[in-house]
């Protein structure tokens, strides 16, 4: 299937072709595709579901003899690609199986850090507060994601109707959730709660949206302490019912809070130019807050502090730099005849 893709200046050669290779993770397919956009390509979508025994050995282990390139509907059928780029540990053997398969024609390309055969991909892309570096290593800034400029530049021409409506100053309320590295204490869920309450007693208007990860929990106390309240015509709240609005409320947003669980979802929310927020909940990770750090010495993030704040910084969107690096690198490996 291919995926549908808004033109953009092609940083490739005509025609080239390029496969997207994931399990289907919507935030490793979110990268992925967001990079395939940048490079002007519309990709084939690959999907892999390798079976349990399988699955659990990954990375490390091979790829399930069942979906194997000979079989019906196996995600590594040819016509090969020019190019692929896979994320989750799920696609790494796959990645390496279709460099063997190619006879080393496809240029791969696997997104965070595969931990295993570095070495036999082409380019490993990974986030800065990462440590991994080498030879086909790129370590940029901020995830990649689908926050394009004329992305953006769209939603706020066409906004939703329920979001148009709303007040300015919009502020976007951006829940994350339990993740290896933090969850949300009874004390988190009361604070977030109460932002929620703040900014729509200031008379803003409040745009709420949860990630897959939200905990139950988290979500129906913001719902609850917003319930009844005389600025109910100022919020917008979407729990997951319907299109999903996500991109439209960061492009609508005048300021944005965001919790800082997900260094892909701060990422994204820099990438809007607007004032971010991040509320950090309880646990932590020595990578996450160096990434946040980094953020917050260029301007794009403060830390809550228990008041909306306006400063302008220009966007921090590394996808561009991402696309214009391995098409640099692509062209190196056609020119060498590979």
């Amino acid at each position: 299937m291919l995926a549908k893709i808004a033109p953009s200046d092609p940083l490739l050669p005509v025609n080239s072709s390029c496969w997207v290779l994931t399990d289907g993770k919507i935030g490793d397919e979110v990268q992925c595709l967001g990079i395939a956009e940048a490079l002007g390509v519309a990709p084939e979508l690959r999907h892999v579901a390798p079976r349990r025994a399988y699955a659990w050995a990954m990375p490390y282990g091979p790829i399930d003899p069942q979906e194997g390139p000979e079989r019906p509907g196996s995600p590594l059928a040819a016509p090969f690609p020019d190019i692929a780029i896979a994320a989750g540990r799920r696609a790494v053997p796959y990645l390496c199986a279709l460099k063997r398969l190619s006879r080393g024609a496809t240029f791969t390309v696997f997104i965070k850090d595969p931990y295993w055969n570095r070495r036999r991909l082409d380019l490993i892309v990974v986030p800065e507060h990462d440590r991994l570096r080498g030879e086909n290593i790129f370590a940029p800034l901020t995830p990649a994601n689908r926050l394009h400029g004329w992305r953006l530049a769209a939603a706020r021409d066409a906004a939703d109707s329920a979001i148009a409506c709303l007040p300015r100053p919009r502020v976007a309320l951006i829940l994350g959730g339990t993740s290896q590295h933090h969850h949300f204490e009874p004390k988190d869920i009361a604070a977030v709660a109460a932002i929620a309450v703040q900014i729509t007693e200031a008379g803003y208007g409040l745009m709420v949206t949860p990630s897959r990860r939200t905990p139950a929990a988290l979500l129906d106390a913001v719902a609850t302490a917003l319930a009844g309240r005389p600025q109910a015509e100022n919020i917008f709240f979407w729990r997951g019912e319907g299109r999903n609005p996500y991109v439209a409320i960061l492009a609508q947003a005048d300021a944005i809070i965001v919790t800082g669980d997900s260094v892909n979802m701060v990422g994204e929310a820099v990438a809007t130019g607007a004032p971010v927020h991040v509320y950090e909940p309880s646990g932590g990770h020595p990578k996450i807050s160096t990434y946040l750090a980094r953020l917050e010495a260029l301007g794009a993030i403060r830390r809550w502090q228990g008041k909306l704040e306006d400063w302008h910084y220009p966007p921090v969107n590394a996808t561009p730099d991402i696309a214009r690096e391995i098409a640099r690198r692509y062209g190196d490996f056609r020119s060498r005849g590979r």
